[in-house]
């Protein structure tokens, strides 16, 4: 089975981020303009070698995540991304604290057309579907703590997040949840993951524009210092 990536390593991916039969659903940060760009994100400078973070990490950390590149929603319009902006966001959390680093893959992958992963998930969800992951974890029982990433589509985390959930056993493990959304914030994240990790001790979560997601440094890191990663 392929292991985690060493830490603060960053993975290839992207998002998908939308509304109503879109990926997404209302209000993550401030609204932005309706326009209709074709761009690309930034990718935030891979690292490969093992480092302490700035406040340090007392227990052990995997950062796992879901992201997609492709077309995506932007402010009622669409772009092509390089980078998807779930891995953006894992990617400055990353470079913030110890962990490692594991991007979740699907077997058979989401098509680039925005549209086309919209009726996808719209079929998985409605089936309570379990997509295949390309590159699974062996255990996680090394960690005590997981941090889970991935965008809001349809008001939900992709199904290839539970499908990661029901792979592993979570009993007295910390989640803490970070999402990227377009007007859904956390969605029922927060509801699906404490239902279906029940052994599990969710803390709190983070929710960030994805059209925005290179611009919340700052909130990015008041939450890993109010949960105990950054000292200051």
């Amino acid at each position: 089975m392929p292991r985690p990536l060493s830490r603060r390593a960053l993975l290839a991916g992207g998002v998908l981020v939308g509304a109503t039969g879109w990926l997404g659903t209302t209000g993550c940060t401030a609204p932005g303009t309706t326009q209709t760009p074709r761009s690309e994100s930034p990718r935030p400078s891979p690292s490969g070698t093992r480092s302490p973070s700035p406040g340090g990490s007392p227990a052990r950390v995997l950062l796992a995540y879901f992201s997609r590149a492709g077309e995506n929603y932007y402010y009622g319009g669409r772009r092509d991304l390089e980078v998807g902006n779930t891995e953006l966001l894992a990617g400055m959390i990353a470079e913030l604290i110890d962990s490692d680093v594991y991007r979740i893959e699907a077997a058979d992958p989401y098509p680039d057309s925005y549209d086309a992963t919209v009726q996808r998930n719209v079929a998985e969800q409605d089936s309570d579907a379990r997509p295949a992951i390309a590159n699974p974890l062996a255990s996680i029982s090394e960690y005590d703590t997981v941090l889970l990433g991935s965008p809001i589509w349809n008001v939900r985390a992709p199904m290839i997040m539970n499908t990661f959930t029901d792979s592993h056993d979570f009993t007295d493990k910390r989640i803490l949840p970070f999402v990227t959304c377009a007007v859904s914030r956390l969605g029922s994240v927060e509801r699906d993951y404490a239902a279906a990790l029940p052994g599990a001790r969710l803390g709190d979560a983070l929710a960030v524009r994805g059209e925005e997601a290179t611009q919340h440094r700052a909130e990015v890191q008041t939450w890993l210092r109010t949960a105990g990663f950054l000292t200051r």
